[in-house]
């Protein structure tokens, strides 16, 4: 406990205050000793440094919030990255196959209608293999009918780079679309 004078000048009077147990000084040496063989054992559940650097630091914030220090904080330190690690392997794992399953029970992008010029089948096929930011432009400025100004303000990107964007998406979507009518137009 820590005294500190009575504001009334009648003494000192004893106040209760929480001991800090974990010395941040210390945690900070903790850290320096520690970190990379922390960062190394989460990676072999995360693979990506960014995610192991980020689960050792979510480690140590949560030591610091502790009321008192662990016994053994190597044991600890490690203990708790595994659970984490195992934990956020086992989330992204989930969140993977439930966004497969969403992808899989999606509504077509077009509907198959027979006097239609294109197959609609190979049309979505096309969509669905260019890069996401390709994509995002296509639909936005074709089925969202958006400007490229309007779409800038929601991605936050130049015009140029979404103009580019939309080009080289359209272009092998043309690409895609062209090789599937010569394919079925050999057999």
């Amino acid at each position: 406990m820590a005294s500190t004078p009575c504001p009334t000048g009648g003494g000192e009077r004893q106040i209760e205050r929480p001991a800090r147990l974990i010395d941040p000084a210390q945690l900070a040496r903790t850290f320096d000793a520690h970190a990379g063989a922390l960062i190394l054992f989460a990676r072999q559940w995360l693979g990506s440094g960014a995610a192991a650097e980020d689960v050792v630091q979510d480690v140590f914030a949560t030591l610091l919030a502790q009321r008192r220090a662990p016994d053994n904080m190597k044991a600890w330190l490690f203990k708790a990255v595994r659970n984490a690690a195992v934990s956020q392997t086992r989330s992204a794992s989930r969140r993977s196959r439930r966004e497969i399953k969403l992808a899989m029970d999606r509504p077509d992008w077009f509907e198959i209608r027979p006097e239609d010029l294109i197959d609609a089948l190979s049309a979505q096929e096309a969509m669905a293999s260019l890069p996401p930011e390709q994509r995002e432009v296509i639909v936005m400025r074709i089925w969202g009918q958006m400007t490229l100004a309007e779409i800038a303000d929601v991605t936050g990107l130049p015009t140029s780079t979404l103009f580019s964007r939309y080009r080289a998406g359209l272009s092998e979507i043309k690409r895609i679309m062209e090789s599937s009518c010569h394919s079925t137009k050999k057999t």
